[in-house]
């Protein structure tokens, strides 16, 4: 185990069994995924991507403690909500409790998607953050792979933001459904004044 890794554990003990950590929360999102979506961005990622849309999800300290139950409830409260994207931050080090929430909703008969900064090689290895391999037996589509700025790739036609990222599709039902809006910008102003940028911004100029 590194040091990073140890750190890593270490902050997330502070977040009670059953809860997530989570930077923001936002309902009937277009570009982070087929269909209408809620998306869940966790809070905590250690690798500080040059670029990155939401450097505020970086520190690992809580931010938003909510039950797994409670966030459950709320995204399946809009029937608008077809599906459930994790963000961040890094979803995988809160993968436990993000596998919970997301066989609750597949229940409902939502799909569930993730990004990572982890490569599925790398959450499929032995050093993977626990309970990776329960998350990804839970999801229908992985983006993985980390953002990396000299790589972005400045197209509308591309779901990902670098060459390096790769789109995995588990539920072969999900196949040809890989045309989100990825061409559009949503920014998602939150009740504490943090700003959440999604979707594609290449060639925008924003700061």
């Amino acid at each position: 185990m590194t040091n990073v890794t140890a750190k890593i554990l270490s902050a997330l003990q502070k977040i009670p069994p059953g809860y997530l950590n989570i930077m923001g929360y936002v309902d009937e999102s277009e570009v982070n995924g087929p269909g209408c979506r809620a998306v869940v961005w966790v809070q905590g990622c250690p690798r500080e991507c040059p670029g990155c849309f939401n450097p505020s999800s970086w520190s690992f300290e809580i931010n938003q403690l909510i039950s797994v139950e409670e966030l459950a409830q709320k995204i399946l409260s809009n029937p608008r909500n077809t599906g459930v994207t994790f963000s961040g931050g890094e979803p995988f080090w809160q993968a436990p409790a993000l596998a919970e929430l997301a066989k609750r909703v597949k229940a409902a008969r939502l799909n569930v998607m993730s990004f990572s900064g982890f490569t599925l090689e790398q959450l499929q290895s032995k050093s993977a953050p626990p309970g990776s391999s329960e998350l990804l037996e839970q999801l229908d589509i992985l983006i993985d792979g980390p953002y990396i700025e000299s790589l972005a790739i400045h197209s509308p036609e591309s779901p990902v933001s670098s060459s390096n990222q790769k789109v995995r599709v588990f539920n072969p039902a999900f196949q040809d459904k890989i045309t989100w809006a990825s061409d559009q910008i949503e920014i998602h102003i939150l009740k504490d004044g943090t700003r959440i940028i999604s979707g594609f911004w290449g060639q925008m100029g924003l700061e």
